[in-house]
């Protein structure tokens, strides 16, 4: 169940982990042919409409990047998402057992489209390195969060529509 708290002092939610596809027996089809296609052309190359396997020259490397992924993958889907906790404080954000400060974040926005499904916190941090993050706001409020959020970072207005990367991660199911 949903663990929502709101006060003056904090915000606090809990979402998944990460969001499991779903995923059917044609994806993996699909997959398997694709790693099959990877594998075969660390190993081979297609000469005058000859296959000629490179021995030596095969890219050794690449095909156990294939093989470690596609592992990783299998185990991953095997485990269900684990709830993290959210929690939005006067001196930073809480994710989980991780802490954030609110001088380590550049910027945040909170975007909100019911008709497409879509309810997240997106948070941009000072550090290149540091990737984007994408939280689910789940059953809260997002004018609270929001509203909560302005008052500590600066509020992204000119995103409109979730990243790109975020759009074909849920095409692929990845």
């Amino acid at each position: 169940m949903d663990n929502q708290e709101t006060s003056k002092n904090f915000i606090q939610w809990q979402v998944p982990e990460y969001k499991k596809p779903k995923r059917s027996k044609r994806w993996y089809l699909l997959a398997a042919i694709f790693v099959f296609i990877c594998l075969f052309f660390s190993f081979f190359t297609i000469s005058d409409w000859h296959i000629v396997f490179l021995g030596a020259r095969s890219n050794f490397l690449f095909a156990l990047i294939i093989l470690i992924s596609m592992a990783i993958t299998i185990i991953h889907d095997s485990q269900e998402p684990k709830m993290v906790t959210i929690k939005l404080g006067p001196e930073g954000i809480q994710i989980g057992r991780r802490f954030y400060d609110y001088d380590e974040i550049k910027q945040f926005c909170v975007l909100y489209k019911p008709k497409q499904s879509i309810k997240n916190l997106y948070l941009e941090f000072n550090n290149k390195m540091l990737p984007r993050l994408s939280i689910p706001l789940r059953r809260q409020d997002p004018l609270n969060v929001r509203n909560y959020l302005v008052r500590y970072l600066n509020e992204d207005l000119e995103r409109i529509a979730p990243p790109l990367s975020e759009e074909l991660t849920k095409l692929l199911k990845l």
